[in-house]
């Protein structure tokens, strides 16, 4: 079992930064290599993929509409993932939420993921 705890979540203006983080926990979890994950939900909508990391941040991956606006990261000395929000626009208004899964390959797609955070409330102004 692992538990995943977001937060870094707020009210922001557009063109605002914030970096949200998801602490990791769990006997698992210290034990397997996860790769970690980054969705939003914004209301009356589908959950959608942000963007993904693999379990030694080898490699990233970013929905179009987040790219070169976005950036994950993770320290795995601290069992925390990051997700660096800058340029942020009112359409990135949503919950995000976090989401682990064991293995070493990227996984970009939900039902990929079996271990989520409750999720961050964030939303921008315009």
């Amino acid at each position: 079992q692992v538990q995943l705890v977001e937060s870094g979540g707020g009210l922001v203006q557009t063109g605002d930064s914030l970096r949200l983080s998801c602490a990791a926990s769990g006997r698992t979890f210290s034990r397997y290599s996860y790769t970690m994950g980054w969705f939003r939900q914004a209301p009356g909508t589908e959950r959608e993929f942000v963007a993904a990391i693999t379990w030694n941040g080898g490699y990233t991956n970013y929905a179009n509409s987040v790219k070169g606006r976005f950036t994950i990261s993770r320290d795995n000395a601290k069992n925390t993932v990051y997700l660096q929000m800058n340029s942020l626009k009112p359409e990135d208004t949503a919950i995000y939420s976090c989401a682990a899964r064991a293995s070493r390959l990227m996984l970009a797609t939900q039902r990929e993921y079996d271990n989520w955070g409750q999720g961050t409330q964030v939303t921008v102004s315009s």
